[in-house]
């Protein structure tokens, strides 16, 4: 027998079952947050019996916030959401408007976003001649770089060779190869990482690299804390050699800040190599565990001068709250000589997109892409949770003879979500949306392909989550050698489909139109 491959865990064993629960951080988080509420709605009841006049000024109270809601810059279907929720829970809802709305506790984070940006506005400067070349060709590709610029830092490059992975697998594979070519540094920010054979391969190599000198940092989303790793993971990591945060872990008092979610997934190698997709660090990405099914997944690689967009995306969020020294940990990584690809072809833009500013880069990316497109817009994505303009984009390109296609799961990991997603069929099929449904298991891939000669890989999923709520990111691409194989993997995913039809649509079970009916009164806010 084969002998199997010791792999590293960092993590104590911990007893499962009741107990394990009843004495986990996250039971005692929950409990003092419960508490809270609790505390909350007791002196609201309290005073209700005491003081009648309290209703006049809940009235005039939920009247005037009404007023604020319809000024405000929130979608229409998120405006109804919350109108349904202040007619049910008149006063309690109108608070949590305000509460949402003025991102208390959550104020100081918005700023610290704000100043990296700032700070680093100009730190990658716009090669003039990349973005002549491409100024007056008609794709707009020009246009989208100006508008992300406008948001950010992200300049549109060339000489960067893509790389595209179909699968999980496969990125792992080319993950493990690049990191063992590691000299000075590797940066590492991913929204899931759980502890098993994908995670203690990669913790094998990291380990390795940093008792070697390589500079490693790890930054993972404050929720693994209470999902998939013990509270205390980055001590762990630091006791190894790695830098390593949590960013935004969740704690006993109740903020809106945990609204906001880092699920970007960045990986950077010395300023030459960059991996973005929506692949996480957790076995079942790689196929080595099955939770839905098969799970397909995609990714790229990227080798050349557009890799420094995404150290400058990590390091924004790495020097959240530092004061000190950040300057320099700019102009240290981001110094060092590029590597170009002088035989690669076409052009790409690595970009990011924040909850906590005024733009919606992600959502606007998306809909450029359609309402440019002229043959064809081929999606997948885990989760479709519209909201009226993306909707409205979608219907409007395959109606001007677009063909319009949509991947979606075949076995869903969130059936609530499933059943949101169909409400949105009927609307999208007789518009001209061709619909299908991965038959053996999850798509979790999230990526776009037009024409040909656009794509888009990334995070970015077509729900309120990602387009609104989630720190995001993805990468751009126009006329890259790679656009070919992933319209190549569109075909080959789409031969293992279902189609949607009218009929069902019609046959739908009673469960799943109940489900999401329900669900679409209150989907911005899921």
């Amino acid at each position: 027998m084969e002998k199997e491959e010791k792999i590293v865990s960092l993590a104590k064993p911990v007893k499962k079952g009741i107990l394990r629960l009843i004495f986990s951080r996250f039971f005692l988080i929950a409990v003092l947050l419960v508490l809270q509420v609790a505390l909350v709605a007791i002196v609201y009841l309290r005073f209700a019996e005491k003081m009648p006049i309290l209703f006049y000024a809940q009235w005039i109270f939920d009247f005037v916030m009404i007023i604020y809601l319809f000024n405000t810059n929130m979608d229409s279907s998120a405006k109804l959401t919350w109108m349904l929720v202040m007619s049910f829970l008149p006063i309690v809802g109108a608070v949590l408007l305000w509460w949402t709305q003025a991102n208390v506790g959550h104020r100081l984070e918005a700023r610290r976003v704000k100043a990296q940006v700032d700070k680093t506005r100009s730190a990658l400067i716009q090669d003039e001649h990349v973005i002549n070349e491409i100024e007056h060709d008609g794709s707009g590709t020009d246009d989208i770089s100006r508008y992300l610029n406008h948001t950010g830092c992200f300049p549109v490059y060339n000489n960067t060779a893509v790389k595209y992975f179909p699968l999980g697998e496969l990125k792992f594979e080319a993950m493990l190869e690049e990191l063992e070519k590691a000299e000075k540094y590797i940066f590492m920010e991913y929204f899931i990482v759980e502890e098993g054979y994908m995670w203690g391969r990669i913790l094998d190599a990291l380990i390795r690299k940093a008792e070697a000198g390589v500079e490693v940092r790890v930054m993972y989303d404050g929720m693994c804390e209470i999902s998939t790793l013990p509270p205390d993971y980055f001590k762990l990591l630091k006791a190894k050699g790695i830098h390593a945060k949590a960013f935004s872990p969740i704690k006993p008092i109740v903020s809106s800040h945990y609204n906001y979610r880092d699920h970007r997934k960045i990986l950077v190698i010395d300023g030459k190599v960059a991996f973005n997709g929506g692949v996480n660090l957790a076995d079942e990405y790689i196929n080595r565990k099955e939770r839905f099914g098969h799970w397909k997944d995609t990714a790229v690689m990227l080798k050349g001068p557009a890799v420094r967009s995404f150290t400058l995306m990590f390091l924004q969020m790495w020097n959240l709250g530092s004061e000190a020294g950040d300057n320099r940990d700019y102009e240290k990584w981001l110094s060092l000589p590029e590597v170009r690809d002088e035989s690669a072809n076409g052009y790409v833009i690595p970009y990011c997109d924040s909850p906590l500013d005024e733009y919606k880069a992600g959502e606007a990316v998306y809909m450029d892409v359609l309402y440019r497109a002229t043959d064809y817009v081929h999606i997948m994505t885990p989760y479709l949770i519209l909201d009226g303009e993306l909707e409205t984009a979608l219907c409007f390109a395959a109606q001007r003879g677009v063909d319009v296609r949509l991947i979606l799961p075949g076995i869903p990991d969130k059936k609530v979500a499933f059943a949101l997603a169909k409400t949105h069929y009927k609307l999208l099929h007789d518009a001209g949306v061709k619909i299908y449904e991965y038959d053996p298991g999850f798509i979790h891939a999230k990526m776009f392909i037009s024409d040909d000669v656009k794509a888009i890989v990334g995070t970015i999923n077509l729900d309120y989550r990602s387009l609104y709520h989630h720190f995001e990111c993805a990468t751009y691409m126009y006329k890259t050698d790679c656009i070919s194989e992933i319209e190549r993997d569109f075909q080959d995913t789409l031969a293992k489909c279902r189609e949607v039809t009218d009929e069902s649509i019609k046959n739908e079970t009673f469960s799943y139109k109940l489900t999401g009916r329900l669900a679409k009164m209150i989907s911005p806010l899921m």
